[in-house]
C-alpha cells in the first residue's frame, strides 16, 4: 500500500480524533484539580484525599477487563462498539457534576465519601466509552501509516482538550467567589463538553457485517465475567509487544500523573498565584498542538518506536530541569514546560498508534476480534498509571508536611513542604522516564512486520 494515500476518509479521521475532547478532558480535569479540590476546598487530609482518588482509579482497573471483554462480545453479537460508547457518554456528565457538588454542610468524612462515589462512578461511566474508544484504531484501517495519521489528529484534538481543560476549568472555577460554587460551574460546564465529544466520536464506530446462522443454531454462551481477567492474563502473555509497550506506558502514566497533579501545588506555592496553572498549561500545550503532526512525519521516516524514544528522552530532560525551582523559582520554568509540552505530543501519539500494530500482529496468529480485550486491559494501566501518580504526589505531600485548609482559610506551608512540591513536580517524574526507556528499549515489533501481518490477513480473506 502506497503511504501517501489516505485510505481513511477525513470525516472518519475527524470524528474519532473528537472522542478525545472527551478523553482529554476527563484525563485533565480531575488530574489537575481533585486532589487540591479536596485539600483545599474540603479539608481532608492529602493521605485521605490521594486514598479516594486512588480507590476510585483501582475499581476503574478492575472493571476494565470485564468492559474489553463485554466489548467483544457486543461487536460479535450486533457488529459495533457503539451501544458501549454511547451509554458512557451518557452517563459521564451526571457523574462529574456530584462529584464536584459536595454540600457545604457535611463533614470531611462524609465529604470523601461522597467525591469516592461518585468519581466511582463517573470512572466507570469513563471506561465504557474509553475501552472501545482505544479498540477502534484496529478496527479502522490495517495500514501501518494510517494509523499514525489516524492517532496524530487524536492527540492534536487531545492537546486542545488538555489546554481547553486544563486553562478554561481554573478560570471557571474563579468566576465565583464561592469555591464551592465555582468547582460546581466548572464541572456542569466541562461535563457537558466532555460528553458532547464522546457522543460525537461514537458515530465512527465501524459495524461489521455478521454472518447469518442457522436457525436452530444455538447463541454462542455469554461468557462469565472473570474470563475478562482470563483473556487479558492471556493478552499479556502471548504478546511480548504489548507487554513491554503496556509497561512502558503505564510507567510514563506515572510521571505525567505526578506532574498533573502537582501543577495546581506549583502555581499556588511555588509561583504564588493560584491563576498560574492557566500559564503552565499553555506553556505545555502550545507546543504539543504544533508538534503532534510533526511527530508522525518523524515516526513515518525512522520508525514509531525510535520516534517514541526520542519523545520520551526530551520529556525527561525537561522534567529533570525543572529541579532548578528548588534554588531559583520563576517564570524560566515555562521554558521547560514547554520543551515537555513537545515531547507529551509524542509519548501520547506514537505509542496509541503502535497499539493497534501490536493488536493486528497478535490478530495474525490468534484471530481477530479481540481488540477489546487489549483495549481494556490498555486502558486499566493508563488508569493504573495516572491515578498512582496523583496517590505519590499525595505520599510526597504527607511526608513533607503539607498543611491541607478548607475553602477560604490561610495557612502557611513550610519550605520543607514547597521542596517536595517541586521534586514531585520534577526528579520524581524524571527518574520513572528513566524507566520507561529501559522497559522501550525490548520492543522488536517493526514496519515490516505489520505489513506482513496485513497481507497474511488479506490473503486469508482473500
Amino acid at each position: 500500500m502506497d503511504a501517501t494515500v489516505q485510505t481513511l476518509p477525513r470525516k472518519t479521521i475527524a470524528a474519532y480524533a473528537i472522542g478525545s475532547l472527551g478523553t482529554g478532558g476527563f484525563a485533565t480535569l480531575p488530574g489537575l484539580v481533585l486532589v487540591y479540590y479536596l485539600t483545599d476546598t474540603l479539608g481532608i487530609t492529602a493521605l485521605a484525599a490521594g486514598l479516594v482518588v486512588t480507590l476510585a482509579k483501582v475499581w476503574d482497573v478492575v472493571i476494565d477487563p470485564i468492559i474489553g471483554t463485554r466489548s467483544d462480545q457486543s461487536l460479535a453479537a450486533t457488529g459495533s462498539r457503539k451501544r458501549f460508547m454511547l451509554l458512557g457518554g451518557s452517563l459521564l456528565p451526571i457523574f462529574f457534576i456530584l462529584t464536584f457538588a459536595v454540600p457545604a454542610a457535611v463533614d470531611q468524612v462524609a465529604a470523601s465519601l461522597w467525591v469516592c462515589l461518585a468519581f466511582l462512578l463517573c470512572a466507570t461511566a469513563f471506561s465504557l466509552f474509553q475501552v472501545p474508544y482505544i479498540a477502534l484504531p484496529a478496527e479502522l484501517t490495517g495500514d501501518y501509516n494510517d494509523r499514525t495519521r489516524l492517532l496524530t489528529w487524536r492527540v492534536v484534538v487531545l492537546a486542545f482538550a488538555i489546554l481547553l481543560f486544563g486553562a478554561g476549568g481554573p478560570l471557571l472555577r474563579s468566576l465565583s467567589s464561592d469555591a464551592r460554587v465555582g468547582y460546581l460551574l466548572m464541572a456542569v460546564v466541562a461535563g457537558i463538553v466532555i460528553s458532547v465529544g464522546m457522543l460525537i466520536s461514537a458515530s465512527v464506530a465501524p459495524r461489521t457485517v455478521l454472518s447469518t446462522a442457522s436457525p436452530n443454531q444455538p447463541a454462542a454462551p455469554r461468557e462469565r465475567w472473570s474470563n475478562g481477567y482470563l483473556n487479558g492474563v492471556r493478552a499479556l502473555k502471548r504478546s511480548q509487544p504489548f507487554r513491554v509497550l503496556l509497561a512502558t506506558f503505564v510507567l510514563q502514566g506515572l510521571a505525567t500523573g505526578i506532574m498533573l497533579a502537582g501543577a495546581q501545588y506549583v502555581a499556588t506555592w511555588v509561583l504564588h498565584s493560584e491563576d498560574a496553572v492557566t500559564l503552565l498549561f499553555v506553556a505545555l500545550i502550545a507546543p504539543a498542538l504544533l508538534c503532534a503532526p510533526i511527530w508522525g512525519v518523524i515516526a513515518r521516516h525512522i520508525g514509531k518506536e525510535r520516534a517514541f524514544q526520542i519523545a520520551s528522552v526530551l520529556f525527561g530532560i525537561a522534567a529533570l530541569a525543572l529541579v532548578g525551582q528548588l534554588w531559583a523559582p520563576g517564570a524560566w520554568i515555562y521554558g521547560p514546560v514547554a520543551l515537555a509540552g513537545a515531547a507529551y505530543a509524542g509519548l501520547q501519539s506514537l505509542p496509541m498508534a503502535m497499539l493497534p500494530d501490536v493488536i493486528s500482529h497478535d490478530a495474525q496468529a490468534n484471530g481477530s476480534g479481540n481488540a477489546g480485550i487489549f483495549g481494556g486491559v490498555w486502558t486499566a494501566g493508563e488508569t493504573a498509571g495516572m491515578a498512582f501518580g496523583a496517590t505519590a504526589l499525595t505520599v510526597v505531600l504527607a511526608l513533607t508536611g503539607y498543611v491541607e485548609r478548607v475553602a477560604g482559610e490561610t495557612v502557611e506551608q513550610t519550605a520543607s513542604a514547597v521542596a517536595g512540591i517541586v521534586i514531585s513536580f520534577s526528579l520524581v517524574p524524571a527518574a520513572v522516564m528513566v524507566i520507561s526507556l529501559i522497559t522501550l528499549s525490548r520492543y522488536r515489533l517493526r514496519k515490516s512486520d505489520i505489513d506482513q501481518s496485513v497481507t497474511t490477513q488479506e490473503a486469508l480473506h482473500g
